[in-house]
Parts: structure tokens; sequence; C-alpha cells
């Protein structure tokens, strides 16, 4: 885990980008958008791509794509489909019986899952959509909000720091 005197000196870094809050804040929430993508596995490829493709900021994109990491992939997972299963019931979940499941050859394996699986997939990418636009519409609010308070709070005490030039 990281320690806090690391995640404040990275949340730092961030905040003192040369970016405009606006840009700043527009790619931590592109990042955060990318967090709630279904596409496992591709979350620092996208946001490498957004970045070089659409001149983000490569720090702030990637802090907002790694809000998905270890601990906080369940419940992402188990949120999303949760809205995508209320926007989109499919009923119970059939059971799946695991002793024929293992006795399958790979491809028959795969093949039943899929058939298992498949009505879930609409909910699934609906409700990751649809969480990711909700986060990354909160995100950018409360990091340009964080952005423009910090960056005065830095100029009201470098007024206050530096004396008035003497006659």
């Amino acid at each position: 885990m990281m320690p806090l005197a690391r995640f404040k000196e990275l949340i730092y870094k961030v905040l003192h980008l040369g970016d405009s809050p606006h840009r700043t804040a527009l790619a931590f929430a592109v990042g955060l958008f990318i967090a709630f993508t279904p596409t496992y596995g591709l979350h620092t490829a996208s946001a490498l791509f957004c970045a070089w493709a659409f001149r983000l900021n490569l720090v702030a994109l990637l802090v907002g794509a790694f809000v998905n990491n270890p601990w906080t992939i369940l419940p992402i997972i188990g949120a999303s489909m949760a809205v995508g299963l209320l926007l989109v019931p499919v009923g119970a979940m059939p059971p799946i019986d695991w002793n024929d499941f293992a006795s399958r050859m790979l491809w028959d394996q795969f093949h039943m899952l899929w058939e298992q699986f498949r009505p879930y997939l609409i909910p699934f990418v609906l409700g990751h959509t649809l969480l990711g636009i909700i986060a990354s519409g909160v995100g950018y609010v409360v990091v340009h909000t964080a952005i423009i308070r910090f960056r005065e709070h830095q100029a009201r005490a470098k007024a206050v720091a530096t004396p008035p030039p003497s006659c």
C-alpha cells in the first residue's frame, strides 16, 4: 500500500502541474472514465493512448485511471453490475454445474461460460459506462475546485511571505 506521505506528494505534483485547472481536471476525469470502463487489462494502454491522442496531462490521467486497482475492482464491478441490472433486468443467474464444467474440453468450457454469462453482458457494459460518466463528472468538479482553491491558497501564502518593497 502507498504510504500517506507518498500519496500527498503525488497529489501535490498533480496540483502544481503547468496545465490550466480545466485541462488538469479534464485529464483526471477522462482517466476516471477509463477506470470504470469494462476493458480490464487495457486501462493503462487506454490512458496512454488518450494522453497522446488528446494531448492531456499523463500524470493526471493515470491518477484517474488507477482509481481502479486491486482494492477497488470488486466494488466497481459490483456497483456497475447492480446499476446495469437495475436498468436491464435479466432474471436470476442460472446454476452452473462445475463438475460438468471440469470434465469438458477447454473450448467447450469457454462456450459453456459464454452461454451462461451472455445475458449479463449488456447490463455489465451499461452499468460500467453509466457509473463512469457519473464518476468522471463528479471527479472533474472536485479536482477543478481543488486545484483552483489550492492555487489561490498558494498565491495568498506567497503574497504574505513576500515583504513589500522598501523605498
